[in-house]
């Protein structure tokens, strides 16, 4: 079973955080987290990379779906994605699969979340592969 699954958009990595935001909130999916990834490396290590970002996106009412009925599942959300530069104006965005994830949640609402979830996930690459 997969726990991911990815697409490769062109343009500068700034162009394709905003095009992946956008997209996303056709799909009522918004950006609740971010992590700079780049950045971190550089502070703490002193090491470069290229741009990688973690970030996690969330519906809230799916989310409030699997909280009403196992709060503990708070620890599976959101649905993380990333994006990383492989070379200049080449970025790879890979989802989570929130099936695979929200699988590890013993509740029907976890299992039917994960599955609309992923729906909306699997509609965004094919917006961005578009």
């Amino acid at each position: 079973m997969s726990y991911e699954f990815n697409t490769t958009i062109q343009g500068s990595f700034d162009e394709a955080v905003e095009k992946v935001r956008a997209v996303l909130l056709e799909e009522h999916l918004g950006v609740v987290s971010e992590v700079n990834v780049q950045a971190i490396f550089k502070n703490k290590m002193d090491k470069d990379i290229p741009p990688y970002r973690i970030f996690g996106a969330c519906n809230p009412k799916l989310a409030s779906q699997i909280l009403e009925v196992e709060p503990n599942a708070g620890t599976l959300l959101p649905c993380n994605f990333i994006m990383y530069e492989t070379t200049p104006g080449s970025v790879v965005v890979s989802f989570m699969d929130p099936v695979t994830v929200l699988g590890l949640a013993q509740s029907d609402a976890a299992h039917e979340v994960g599955k609309l979830a992923k729906e909306k996930l699997l509609r965004v690459i094919d917006k961005l592969s578009a």
